[in-house]
């Protein structure tokens, strides 16, 4: 605002507030009664954000208004005190302090923080029909790895659009960020899309690799028989015992650090001899020697006891994946790891 001679860069809203500005506590309070909740919000905030304006600015405004009404000097006073002694005398204390909260919390706002949570798939859906200059306004604020996300999940060619945008993209007027901010926030708001994605074929596949095997078992048989396709993602994505086989050779030497012997002694039990080859040659010759032995000389074990024990041991697999410190080599035919 400071230093602006030409009012034809101000909209409404910002004449208003600069005319206030002008005129003063008393008159402004009179004005200020007169207008709803809503208005005295967005001139405040219109207001607390103006500094010192050159004179030729507040005169050419208020000639706008009246030939007769002009000022000797430029409007002097700090906008952010000036609201903050006339709302009181506007409104009752309590509405006084809402407006002036929200006036801070306005000022302090950070452009696209309620996206923070939304789902990258359900994001990039939700805003793919918007002008290609709104999305680019948007994924540059969303932080490089989450951008990323969004980008992956619109058609290639929209893909391009917004990249070369974003690279020519310089300075955009903050008013324009904070206008595109709140639609975006009142529109995923009312369509019930905020939030992080709470369903999908993933979350069924982590909840069948935590249940015992008869549930896990009953639940794929049942979705066998109503939705083969459904089933099969689901497999796919499920992490059993068996699937230890397809673990990297580092990745299994990682698991077994942690894995303690007499829980791999009884989940081993019911493993193929591919998967027994495979533990046993990630670990020392000794180690090898008395895990052996100690197989060999267990008896029979209830199943439950050997699922239990595999489950405990998918749990730190699991866990250990997350972390990066163990990968899937080719699990379904899939790209080996190099």
């Amino acid at each position: 605002m400071a230093g602006s001679g030409n009012t034809k860069k101000l909209n409404g809203p910002k004449k208003a507030a600069l005319a206030l500005l002008a005129m003063g506590e008393e008159a402004s309070a009179s004005i200020l009664k007169r207008l709803s909740t809503d208005e005295i919000k967005e001139l405040s905030l219109l207001m607390s954000n103006m500094e010192r304006v050159k004179k030729e600015t507040s005169d050419e405004l208020l000639n706008e208004f009246t030939s007769l009404f002009k000022i000797e000097g430029g409007v002097s006073v700090d906008g952010d005190q000036f609201i903050r002694s006339l709302l009181p005398s506007v409104m009752r204390d309590e509405e006084a302090s809402k407006v002036i909260s929200k006036i801070d919390e306005e000022k302090h706002r950070t452009p696209f923080k309620h996206l923070k949570d939304v789902d990258p798939k359900l994001l990039a859906g939700f805003i793919k029909g918007e002008h290609p200059q709104t999305i680019a306004i948007i994924v540059t604020h969303l932080g490089h790895e989450k951008a990323s996300q969004v980008l992956s999940f619109l058609p290639e060619q929209l893909q391009f659009e917004i990249v070369t945008r974003i690279a020519n993209l310089e300075s955009v007027p903050p008013d324009l960020i904070m206008e595109v901010d709140e639609v975006l926030e009142k529109e995923l708001t009312s369509l019930g899309t905020r939030g992080q994605q709470i369903g999908g074929v993933m979350v069924v596949a982590e909840i069948l690799n935590h249940c015992d095997r008869r549930t896990g078992e009953s639940i794929l048989q049942f979705l066998d028989e109503t939705d083969t396709e459904m089933a099969e993602k689901v497999r796919k994505l499920m992490f059993v015992f068996e699937d230890l086989l397809h673990v990297n050779d580092a990745g299994i030497r990682e698991l077994l650090k942690e894995v303690r012997n007499e829980e791999l002694t009884v989940a081993l039990k019911t493993a193929s001899e591919d998967l027994k080859t495979k533990i046993f040659k990630n670990l020392s010759q000794r180690a090898s020697q008395m895990l052996q032995e100690d197989m060999s000389m267990m008896g029979p074990a209830r199943l439950s006891e050997v699922e239990a024990a595999q489950q405990a041991i998918l749990v730190v697999a699991r866990r250990l994946e997350k972390e990066g410190k163990l990968l899937m080599a080719g699990k379904d035919g899939g790209e080996q790891f190099v």
